[in-house]
């Protein structure tokens, strides 16, 4: 069972269930901090309350329940591009955009001006006039959208688009029960807690009436499934009785869907919703396509749509065919700031700036390249269990050991991501035990960037290695 790390050499013991790997040989190769690739952007000067106050203000006012990356939280103040700054100057490369949010990068000059122009022109009506922005944006919006998609619902947020996409199922199907994949996360507010399906947002009371969960198709951790079952550049290493381009594993979970269809709902159901790669895709982000739904040959009845949606201006959309909205126009539904004059334009900044700066190509190029890059690390290092992902879209799970894919422990796992921030590099966390690295920078990243990131990556799996070995 021992695994084979090239030219290293390793033993191992079991100790209270799990695997502990016992280095036999080491040679240090662990130097200093990585080279960071130069940015010619000079933040401003941080004038704001110190750190310490900073601290105090967050025990205080803010709520408990926003809690923070780090041992030491960072402190950010200024953002570039694919770059943040923290109050002390110091420069880190941002991995995980505000939660997949910023899309086309921090401060985007394109969206930053047109911003700055309707701040001083309109800020705010509501929808019961007209203003031309709403109807821009709208047009550009369904336009990117295969028909019959073409109606236009604009939100605030991802949970408050998901509310009303459920809504919307509802009422037009006359049915109630809407069934998601088990590990999804479809927001936090009471109604779409319901479809989430992650432990540590449940809080213990009633919440999401009429929401059933099914199996997810997981090639790396379910039971089906292995080398030759993903839609990416890089397969898992689980062996596979699938032939090359035909997957059997799909017709098992179809199945296993079946069964939630036969036992956990009624015969009719409002809706089944699904986020095409757990958890986001984001605007062009997958690189093969601009909407995640597309790479599987589908097209919904409702898509909904946040995070990059404005560059992490607070807006959200649900589209929809004409049939499907009517149903909601038969009684008043409003939204106060959705669709607001400033709202829309940032939308189609970023719109604008994903198509000018070539940013869906550059997902698939650069996006490829760091999972490549990323795969290589995985058959040198036991405890990276799966590299997978599609373009800008990456997640790295870390495991005991690739036979067992028991989770690495969390305290092993946090000092790897305490590193890396150390060392300049920003990375997300996720999956059902906390254990996958979740990498989606903004869509402006640089294979030099890739290679950084990388490099740092590594020099912290062996900081690690040398952990473990003492």
């Amino acid at each position: 069972m021992s695994g084979s790390l090239g030219p290293l050499s390793w033993g191992y013991v079991r100790r209270f269930g799990r695997v502990v790997f016992r280095q036999q040989q080491w040679k240090s190769t662990v130097s200093t901090h990585p080279k960071m690739p130069p940015c010619d952007f000079v933040p401003e000067k941080y004038k704001s309350y110190p750190y310490e106050h900073i601290q105090k203000i967050r025990e205080q006012n803010i709520s408990p329940s926003l809690r923070m990356y780090y041992k030491k939280p960072l402190l950010l103040h200024q953002g570039h591009m694919q770059w943040l700054f923290d109050y002390e100057g110091r420069r880190y490369l941002d991995l995980f955009a505000g939660i997949v949010t910023i899309s086309v990068g921090h401060c985007h000059p394109k969206v930053t001006v047109a911003t700055q122009k309707q701040l001083a022109r309109l800020w705010h009506t509501t929808n019961i006039y007209m203003h031309p922005s709403i109807h821009e944006y709208a047009e550009k919006l369904a336009s990117l959208f295969p028909d019959p998609l073409k109606v236009v619902f604009l939100t605030n947020s991802g949970s408050e688009a998901n509310d009303l996409a459920m809504f919307m199922a509802r009422l037009h199907t006359h049915n109630f029960d809407i069934i998601s994949f088990r590990g999804s996360y479809h927001g936090c507010s009471p109604y779409t807690l319901g479809l989430t399906s992650i432990g540590p947002y449940k809080h213990g009371v009633a919440n999401g009436f009429g929401c059933s969960t099914t199996m997810l198709p997981d090639v790396f951790r379910g039971p089906w499934g292995g080398r030759h079952c993903r839609d990416s550049p890089v397969q898992t290493l689980r062996k596979c009785s699938c032939s090359k381009g035909v997957c059997h594993a799909n017709n098992q979970y179809i199945e296993q869907f079946k069964d939630t269809l036969n036992t956990s709902v009624p015969k009719t159901i409002a809706g089944f919703i699904a986020e095409p790669i757990q958890v986001q895709t984001g605007f062009g982000r997958t690189g093969s396509h601009f909407w995640g739904f597309q790479t599987h040959d589908v097209v919904p009845d409702i898509v909904t749509l946040a995070k990059g949606i404005g560059n992490g201006f607070p807006m959200a959309a649900v589209v929809t065919t004409k049939e499907i909205a009517n149903s909601l126009a038969q009684n008043l539904h409003f939204n106060t700031f959705g669709g607001s004059p400033l709202a829309c334009v940032v939308g189609a900044a970023v719109l604008d700036a994903i198509e000018e700066d070539g940013l869906q190509k550059n997902s698939r190029d650069v996006g490829t390249y760091m999972l490549l890059e990323l795969a290589k690390l995985r058959d040198k290092f036991e405890i990276v269990g799966d590299v997978r992902g599609k373009g800008l879209m990456i997640g790295v799970e870390m495991v005991t050991d690739k036979h067992s894919r028991h989770p690495l422990p969390a305290e092993e796992i946090n000092q790897i991501w305490e590193d890396c921030k150390d060392m300049g590099v920003l990375l997300g966390r996720g999956g059902l035990y906390n254990q996958t690295f979740r990498i989606k920078p903004p869509m402006c990243i640089t294979k030099k960037d890739v290679d950084f990131a990388v490099e740092v990556f590594h020099t912290a799996l062996q900081r690690h290695m040398e952990r473990a070995a003492k």
